[in-house]
């Protein structure tokens, strides 16, 4: 009889058993004095470590940990036997050998653990994005508690890239300021020859559906789009983004954000990181040395002159939340957006639109910093995991090799002048790379917005750099019914697009399929998005999101009514600019009620609505949805107390 292969394989090599085994062999390294003063903990974590198979004779090293966001399961060969959630976390697990085996060969014992990572991309457009931004604090919280259950460790090495695992991975460095940390961004994936990048495949499902594409194309497309099997996407999104804020943070190594996956130069910047956080816990620098105003200011100056992802205005003030430092205020960032030029260009946000390994053979970080420091933009003083200053690593990389052969390296590879990449402030000008943010106000935006404003299509932009839009709103309650309208052809030109209910009160999902379908259909270019939620960072065009308050705290944006004229205006050269309803009065618009259609979404799930109170008592969107607990546990002792008053009045 054959048997079910559930209840029993039939394998006669299962029985081969036995309940008792050798253990180690060898002993402890223990001294008299030592062992009396030890902590049960301690002495039991020796032990687990000998069961492991750590040689006991090398029990005495300095321990470090890393820590990463590694998923699924690769086999030595690279193939998969089990799938990760993208391919930002597939091959970090490389990393972490690289940075492993060079504190075991230093004579430090190496530490792993790991918390993996959703894609943003994979839950676009689907019930996961309800899960995405609150996945963040999940994360920052258990990469910290796993640092604190090592008590014995010296150091802490973190190993991380994409949207929510390399952010939450910074605030839980930035959450560990008595010890030595660095990062290791996850570097970024290679284009593939003759395809559409990560952004642009996403587009395929509305470009079959509007008739724009042949499903022959899309299936082509949608298959070669990675150009490699690991990293962050080829766009200036909010995974490399974090990886160029990380190292102006001065929290990674120089010239290691943006690395291309896989290759030797990713591999080396593992290992130099192990060193360098070695070099760290003996002179005794901690992570509050690193993390400072200085720093942040340094590492928004950076995200500026890149033209990054507007989602590093969520998690940067969360970052420097984590560390005890002042939260960066809207006023910041408008100021630093004003003084800083764009410097950059890449995907999505052009004009040439070089991918993110481009960006890194031109120099990456540091040679976009040698101009700021030129403009006299920069913090120099500001102290790195290096151990030497801001100011100290770019007089380095300016006479630099690496700098001079990797230059060199863009030319011969893709014929590609790096100093068309990376540009100098004079030629950013002529070449019209505007400023990357523009803060809104108006009366749907009471207490703000934002807009990519480097990302709308120049032929939309006035001589003036004034952008200007006024047309009837299409207002959408969900998601699901804006992707439908564009789909179903029935957003027509001038359309100003209002999509409402998808704040922090749900979770604050992206909504990268409607922006990218604008971007990619035809005629797209002349329709606008307005919107209480949030973008992902490739987003491009006319988008308009973190409108504030949201519908659901009763904001404005939320009474709105299809065929209500609205007006955009934003000055992409002083950075200001409104949002506003211009066919009825204010007081009119406040008198309406929220907008029928406007239901909570039963699918958000319960651990998101406790995070969207939690985040809404500490400050919101604009403080980083972060969780600031003295705020949040002063806030419940007056919700007891009034509720036992509350009881009393009734008992009298």
């Amino acid at each position: 009889m054959i048997p079910d292969p559930v209840l029993d394989s039939g394998d006669e090599s299962i029985y081969t058993l036995r309940t008792t085994a050798p253990g180690p062999s060898g002993a402890l390294p223990l001294a008299a004095e030592k062992l009396r003063a030890m902590s049960s903990g301690d002495l039991f974590g020796w032990t687990q470590n000998a069961g492991m198979g750590w040689n006991p004779a090398r029990m005495l090293g300095r321990q470090f940990l890393v820590l990463s966001t590694q998923g699924g399961v690769r086999a030595p060969d690279g193939s998969p036997i089990a799938l990760g959630y993208h391919t930002g976390h597939w091959e970090v697990g490389l990393l972490v050998e690289e940075a492993a085996k060079t504190f075991s060969a230093h004579g430090a014992i190496p530490f792993a653990g790991c918390v993996s990572d959703p894609c943003d991309g994979r839950t676009n457009g689907t019930v996961g994005m309800l899960d995405s931004l609150p996945y963040r604090n999940d994360a920052a919280v258990v990469f910290r508690r796993l640092i604190r259950s090592l008590p014995t460790r010296s150091g802490v090495l973190g190993v991380a890239t994409c949207d929510k695992g390399l952010p939450a991975m910074l605030m839980a460095l930035a959450g560990t300021p008595d010890l030595p940390t660095v990062l290791v961004p996850g570097g970024v994936t290679l284009l593939a020859e003759e395809a559409e990048d990560t952004a642009k495949v996403q587009t395929l499902a509305t470009r079959f559906a509007r008739g724009e594409i042949s499903l022959e194309h899309a299936a082509d497309m949608g298959c070669r789009a990675c150009g490699s099997p690991g990293g962050g996407c080829q766009f200036l999104g909010t995974a490399a983004t974090s990886q160029v804020v990380a190292e102006a943070l001065g929290l990674a190594l120089p010239h290691s954000a943006l690395a291309p996956s896989g290759a030797a130069i990713w591999r080396d910047a593992a290992r130099r990181s192990a060193h360098a956080l070695m070099e760290l816990e003996k002179a005794g620098l901690r992570t509050r040395d690193i993390l400072s105003p200085d720093a942040l200011h340094n590492a928004m100056i950076a995200h500026a002159a890149f033209g990054g992802s507007t989602n590093l205005v969520l998690h940067v003030p969360a970052i420097a939340h984590a560390a005890g430092l002042p939260r960066p205020t809207v006023d910041d960032w408008e100021r630093i957006n004003r003084t800083t030029p764009r410097l950059v260009d890449a995907l999505p946000n052009g004009p040439r639109h070089f991918a993110t390994v481009q960006v890194f053979l031109a120099g990456g970080v540091p040679e976009v910093m040698l101009h700021l420091r030129a403009l006299g933009l920069l913090r120099l003083d500001a102290r790195t995991v290096t151990g030497r200053t801001l100011g100290e690593n770019l007089a380095w990389w300016e006479t630099s090799e690496r700098r001079t052969r990797l230059r060199e390296k863009l030319r011969l590879l893709d014929g590609i002048d790096p100093d068309d990449v990376i540009l100098a402030p004079s030629r950013a000008r002529a070449h019209g790379l505007t400023s990357t943010v523009t803060f809104l106000r108006g009366n749907l935006a009471p207490e703000g917005a934002l807009v990519k404003s480097t990302a709308i299509a120049p032929a939309r932009i006035g001589p003036d750099g004034v952008f200007l839009h006024e047309g009837p709103a299409r207002v959408f309650c969900s998601e699901d019914a804006a992707i439908a309208a564009i789909k179903h052809g029935t957003i027509a030109p001038g359309d100003v697009m209002i999509l409402v209910g998808l704040g922090p009160g749900c979770g604050m999902p992206e909504t990268y399929q409607i922006t990218s379908a604008l971007k990619h259909m035809r005629g797209g270019e002349t329709v606008s998005l307005v919107t209480d939620g949030r973008f992902s960072g490739v987003s491009t065009g006319a988008c308009i999101g973190h409108v504030s308050p949201e519908a659901w705290a009763g904001g404005p944006i939320g009474r709105l009514r299809g065929g209500d004229t609205v007006r955009l205006r934003i000055d992409t050269r002083t950075l200001e600019g409104s949002v506003d309803v211009v066919s009825l009065a204010a007081e009119e618009l406040a008198a309406r009620a929220i907008h029928p259609d406007l239901r909570l979404d039963p699918r958000v799930p319960a651990d998101t609505r406790l995070w969207a109170a939690l985040q809404a008592a500490a400050g919101g969107s604009w403080g980083g949805c972060v969780y600031d607990v003295d705020r949040i546990a002063h806030l419940l002792r007056l919700g007891h107390s009034s509720e036992k008053d509350s009881a009393g009045t009734i008992g009298v």
